[in-house]
């Protein structure tokens, strides 16, 4: 006889996120990022004691690139004609594979505001999250209280924390950044909830051509899902663009990771308060290494 249960209630949080989000119209672009200026930073950082994660990088220059699109860090509200709340923070949302109470599910969390945050900082954040056990995590205590609800509570409690447009940069984020690059995955599509979304693939060695000859070098695929009710195809195109440029023009290792840099940005971050989290159909960015 098949086996029929319920999905377990440490994923209805995923349930209610997937059904929030159906009234998105995502458009997804791709694109190969050459990442030797980041591995040879990242090997050079090892020396000095510092440890990034690929992903760290991104975030480094996905905060940096979304300055200059505002349009592309908001987040949508429902209705025939959409409402777009726009905001000078940026928050990027991360998805985190963890277990509750014995069962795996996606997580996430938003992080502080990353304008000028560098690599140290964001290194912490990510660190915080991935050691801190779930109990702890002042993020989850909203999404914990969610999977105490029954259904139809549940879900209306989340479709009300969504309607309240003011509040979406700290529960939802202004931006999604999911990972899958700790496993053989090359690159992926999914939609984060927010304007745009960020996907990493694994760095991997591929043959590329550089001056007539060809070459062995890392190589990161990088999606970005927009949505096209807010922003069109050429902004999100410069966006991807954009990040790529940078991440392969690459870090000085004396700049995002200063340490006297990065001891005033601590100060000067907002206190962390509890948010409703959601989950992404994507694992965690924070186990990539």
């Amino acid at each position: 006889m098949p086996d029929r249960h319920r999905v377990a209630r440490q994923r209805r949080h995923t349930q209610y996120f997937l059904r929030h989000i159906r009234t998105t119209a995502p458009v997804f672009l791709d694109t190969d990022v050459d990442m030797s200026g980041v591995v040879t930073h990242r090997d050079e950082a090892t020396t000095h004691g510092r440890r990034y994660s690929y992903s760290t990088y991104v975030l480094w220059a996905l905060a940096h690139v979304l300055q200059n699109h505002p349009e592309c860090n908001a987040v949508v509200g429902q209705g025939l004609v959409p409402r777009l709340l726009r905001t000078a923070e940026i928050r990027p949302k991360i998805a985190m594979d963890r277990t509750i109470d014995g069962v795996r599910a996606v997580l996430s969390a938003t992080l502080p505001d990353l304008r000028g945050a560098s690599l140290d900082d964001i290194q912490r954040e990510l660190t915080r999250l991935q050691d801190t056990p779930v109990g702890d995590l002042e993020e989850l205590r909203g999404v914990r209280a969610l999977h105490r609800l029954p259904v139809r509570l549940g879900w209306w409690a989340f479709r009300s924390s969504m309607a309240m447009l003011n509040s979406r940069p700290q529960r939802l984020g202004t931006v999604s950044v999911s990972s899958l690059g700790h496993r053989a995955v090359n690159g992926f599509h999914a939609m984060g909830g927010t304007v745009v979304t960020l996907n990493i693939g694994q760095v991997r060695t591929v043959p590329v051509a550089r001056n007539g000859a060809v070459e062995a070098a890392p190589v990161m695929r990088l999606n970005l899902c927009f949505d096209h009710r807010a922003v069109d195809g050429a902004e999100a195109a410069d966006v991807l663009t954009e990040i790529k440029e940078m991440l392969e023009t690459g870090p000085t290792l004396t700049q995002p990771g200063d340490a006297s840099a990065s001891a005033a940005r601590s100060m000067a971050m907002e206190p962390r308060r509890p948010t409703t989290t959601v989950g992404t159909d994507s694992l965690p960015e924070q186990t990539q290494t």
